[in-house]
């Protein structure tokens, strides 16, 4: 039975609610102040993989819309990622990253230390995206509903525990606070306009389900190799490698 656009939508919320990375054990470590600068350098690799894909999801989006309004409303999210002439966009944001927390941004660029678990999981969301429906692909980017949330606490907390958290470290989830809701209100009218059918709203939902799993073995993959005991696969970053001097 197709649903109400308020069920539908409140269903759509609830995932996020039940699912969003959010609630990992190991968000309330980082936040907490709880990770080592091994655990939080880890982080900022693995989470590097993800970053630099979001805009290559896009495009790859873009590349099967046929609507200009639709490839319009939706080309922002490359500049913001990539950025332009008068923004320097967020995947720069997060060298800055991690920069601050002491990592060589070269070796961060190169992806080499990725985990294989973290690589699996961000082809996947690309792969989804480029593949799947219009609907499915536009539902997946809904984990965008709780970004700030997570983003505004990632902030307090960092800023409350860490000695290298200041605003330009922190610049990249400072500009989502404004950046995520903006794609969201798109995206999430987009999909409650064309989720017109009790079908669509299932492979909708599937698809938010599916973004969430992204996310969440994304930080099950560093929680195994750099959380005790941990193992670190091979391939993966080796603590106290490819540093650089901090300023104190």
């Amino acid at each position: 039975m197709t649903q109400s656009r308020e069920e539908f939508e409140a269903r759509l919320r609830r995932i996020g609610a039940e699912r969003y990375h959010d609630k990992h054990p190991f968000h309330d470590l980082l936040h907490s102040g709880g990770c080592t600068p091994t655990q939080v350098r880890a982080w900022v690799i693995n989470r590097y993989a993800y970053q630099s894909a979001i805009p290559m999801k896009d495009a790859a989006f873009m590349s099967r819309v046929e609507d200009p309004a639709l490839r319009r409303a939706w080309r922002s999210r490359i500049e913001d990622h990539d950025g332009t002439d008068t923004n320097e966009g967020g995947i720069e944001r997060w060298l800055r990253l991690a920069d601050a927390v002491g990592l060589d941004r070269d070796y961060v660029a190169s992806k080499r230390g990725i985990l294989p678990a973290t690589t699996f999981a961000v082809e996947a969301y690309v792969r989804f995206v480029r593949d799947k429906t219009l609907l499915e692909a536009v539902a997946a980017s809904l984990t965008e509903l709780f970004a700030p949330k997570i983003h505004a606490a990632r902030i307090e907390g960092l800023l409350a525990n860490y000695a290298f958290a200041d605003d330009s470290a922190l610049s990249y989830f400072r500009n989502r606070l404004s950046e995520a809701p903006k794609d969201v209100a798109f995206g999430l009218k987009w999909v409650l306009d064309h989720a017109d059918t009790a079908e669509k709203q299932d492979a909708a939902a599937e698809a938010l389900i599916f973004k969430t799993n992204v996310l969440w073995a994304q930080l099950d993959a560093i929680s195994a190799a750099y959380v005790a005991p941990g193992r670190i696969p091979p391939g993966g970053w080796q603590p106290d490698t490819h540093l650089i001097a901090v300023a104190a």
